[in-house]
């Protein structure tokens, strides 16, 4: 039987793949917008892209997002029509998933540079929902801090209504921030987010799902809000690796500020460092991986495959 059910998910599949050359000749005659200036602004720590990594997947990628865009604006004018209403602008909502140290953060920043600098010029905005994590204060009076980040670590009806809001057209909708350096969400500081075109949601769990209610009235999912999904895949072992030669980083740079809520870790020694990192790593964020985030792979509208060296190997798109 598992050998029937290998076959078959080798056989059929919802998704169709393609290698870099293939992808990269989607690009078609989209313009290069970025420089290496704006890769030095939007590069996530340890991330090594370059412009020709923009090229190759993220160039065809933005084509393919702006088509979808304009088709989803034709569609929602049509429902309009048939409805015989006028809506507010209601944003193209596209979110980004992925593990912790597999480069979200960086897919999303490219992607957000890029899609505003198509011809029609569409304002973009992104929003990650570390902000929507709740309160270091009640996840230390929940016994919740050895497990920030997984679902149960975020004020979900707050980012709910703050989708909900997103996609019925309210204007300046407001989305907590969130301090890396002190490691908590910054109490009564948001970003305000005003009927953009596009809005990127990126965070680990954006894809998560909840059981399915015996009565059908459960609550949303984030995701159901999105009108297309990216997910960043690496292998588990590259992801490890990843995240260890980022705490190495953070050791020696963001760590020494006194401020910072991993002050402690910035005199351990290598050995100490790599102790720490490695038992970070297998027992929250490994475990919030096979737990929580690789289940929701299957369903990203498109799925990033990348190698050891942070290209990208393979491109996965849903088919229609």
């Amino acid at each position: 039987m598992v050998d029937i059910e290998e076959d078959l998910a080798r056989e059929v599949s919802p998704f169709r793949r393609f290698g870099r050359e293939e992808w990269a000749a989607l690009r078609s005659d989209t313009p290069m917008t970025l420089t290496e200036a704006d890769l030095d602004e939007v590069r996530s720590l340890n991330d090594r892209i370059d412009l020709s990594e923009v090229e190759t997947i993220y160039l065809p990628l933005s084509r393919l997002l702006n088509l979808y865009v304009q088709a989803s604006q034709k569609l929602f004018n049509a429902s309009n029509m048939f409805l015989h209403r006028t809506e507010l602008k209601v944003p193209y909502i596209i979110g980004v998933a992925g593990s912790v140290a597999g480069g979200k953060s960086t897919t999303a920043r490219i992607l957000r540079r890029l899609l505003s600098r198509w011809p029609s010029t569409p304002k973009v905005d992104l929003v990650t929902t570390d902000g929507f994590l709740l309160p270091n204060a009640i996840l230390e009076r929940d016994g919740l801090m050895a497990r920030k980040g997984f679902p149960e670590s975020y004020d979900l009806p707050n980012i709910l209504r703050f989708m909900s809001d997103i996609k019925s057209g309210e204007r300046d909708v407001e989305a907590p921030l969130y301090s890396h350096l002190t490691y908590d969400v910054l109490h009564g500081k948001s970003q305000v987010i005003d009927q953009p075109d596009i809005l990127i949601v990126e965070g680990i769990n954006v894809l998560q799902t909840g059981r399915p209610p015996r009565d059908g009235r459960g609550i949303p999912n984030v995701s159901d809000f999105f009108d297309f999904s990216i997910f960043i895949d690496a292998e588990v072992d590259d992801l490890r690796a990843w995240y260890i030669e980022r705490f190495f980083t953070l050791r020696n740079g963001a760590f020494k500020d006194p401020k910072s809520y991993f002050h402690r870790y910035a005199s351990l020694t290598d050995a100490q460092a790599m102790e720490t990192a490695t038992r970070i790593w297998n027992t929250i964020n490994l475990i919030n991986l096979r737990e929580n985030i690789l289940p929701t792979r299957p369903r990203a509208d498109l799925v990033l495959r990348k190698g050891a060296d942070h290209k990208v190997r393979s491109v996965f798109l849903r088919k229609l």
